[in-house]
């Protein structure tokens, strides 16, 4: 991948910086629960504001489908990182308008101004020209450090910086475009790759990509039930998705003929129901009638943790039970510590799986935490970025 712009190569002092960052983060009662992407982004933040510029943040949270939600407000977000960074940071209750513009014009080199959730105007997801221009004609430089949405072509995304003809990458993007290009273009061997999830659909094209370049790829999670499925095994009421039983075959064939280890659970631990509180047991290969595999069991635990022991590159995406349920919690637990364990370079994508690893206290002992799943996966399967082609290069 060419080298990016870098926010270090910018001379900021004064300037209208357009910074895309990734708050979409969790909030219980108008209060941000975990900061995590928040904290990813300060280095920065805290660039600009050393360096002088005139900082306005945009951001998005969740689907508000174009419409204006309360409940998908920034201005917690505005709260709580002036908190982190003990300064001021202002806020604009939309992210258009002359009230924004003159919010805009008025600051003052060092200070920050978060604008309103970008989503709630429906230009925003559909790249609208007009929307671009309204949003970032006034920018005079624009920064991305959202990798969590530089595989959409979005007006803050794409449009803005067309309009500035320059972009440049936050820390957070370039970290993240250094990290997963050594693990997809330049990986030490072996290389292991750890999928887990509910659908086989929502991982293919990383499965194929994975397999030109993997050593060994170790299938947990409702997706791997699809696969035992494709090979003749029973798996009771466990989650399969039918129209991908073909495709479960070829990965299988095309692991077969590459020679590439290809590993799904040889046991379970199954339930009746996803839920805490209820009877468990493991099972083998055929799971009865009724019952669900909802977790990894002790013997494909074993058989992971020496592929990963052995590997020099390891890549994590989707964890292998419902660890949400404390029942169904050990096999995600094991896989995460026996990766934190690992000399290789590590590097974990998906929420879930960064959730998981962060539960357990583990995301210090991590190569790399990717802040976007489903960034990373689309980077991973050879992709369109437009994010990051957008980027100027060097």
């Amino acid at each position: 991948m060419n080298h990016k712009l870098s926010i270090t190569e910018l001379d900021l002092e004064g300037k209208r910086l357009f910074l895309r960052v990734d708050f979409n983060v969790p909030l219980n009662r108008m209060q941000v629960i975990d900061d995590t992407r928040i904290q990813a982004v300060l280095p920065t933040i805290q660039w600009a504001v050393l360096k002088g510029a005139r900082i306005v943040l945009a951001s998005h949270l969740g689907r508000p489908g174009g419409q204006r939600r309360e409940e998908f407000s920034l201005e917690p977000v505005a709260r709580h990182l002036s908190s982190l960074l003990n300064q001021e940071v202002g806020f604009a209750d939309d992210c258009i308008g002359p009230e924004v513009r003159a919010r805009v014009d008025a600051l003052q080199s060092g200070e920050l101004l978060l604008m309103e959730n970008l989503r709630f105007q429906e230009g925003e997801t559909r790249n609208d020209p007009d929307f671009s221009r309204h949003l970032g004609g006034w920018a005079q430089e624009y920064v991305n450090d959202a990798f969590g949405v530089v595989h959409r072509a979005h007006a803050s995304t794409v449009g803005v910086p067309s309009i500035l003809g320059r972009a440049a990458a936050g820390f957070l993007v370039a970290r993240e475009l250094e990290y997963l290009s050594r693990v997809r273009d330049q990986p030490e061997h072996p290389v292991v790759a750890i999928l887990g999830g509910a659908k086989v659909s929502d991982k293919i094209e990383v499965i194929e990509s994975l397999l030109g370049f993997a050593d060994a790829i170790l299938i947990g999670g409702g997706m791997a039930y699809t696969f035992l499925k494709a090979q003749g095994e029973r798996v009771g009421n466990s989650l399969v998705e039918e129209d991908k039983l073909d495709v479960a075959e070829q990965v299988i064939a095309a692991a077969r003929a590459r020679g590439l280890s290809l590993q799904l659970p040889v046991d379970s631990v199954v339930a009746r129901e996803c839920r805490s509180e209820v009877e468990t047991r493991v099972e083998t290969s055929r799971i009865s009638e009724g019952w669900m595999g909802l977790d990894i069991g002790p013997r494909t635990i074993k058989t992971f943790q020496r592929e990963i022991a052995g590997a020099r590159t390891l890549f994590w995406n989707g964890p292998p039970g419902v660890f949400e349920v404390e029942e169904f919690s050990r096999g995600t637990m094991e896989i995460a510590r026996s990766v934190a364990d690992s000399s290789a370079l590590s590097v974990v994508g998906g929420g879930d799986s960064v959730t998981a690893v962060m539960r357990a206290g583990l995301g210090d002992s991590i190569s790399h935490l990717s802040t976007g799943g489903g960034a990373s996966l689309t980077f991973m399967a050879g992709g369109p970025l437009p994010g990051v082609e957008i980027l100027t290069n060097k």
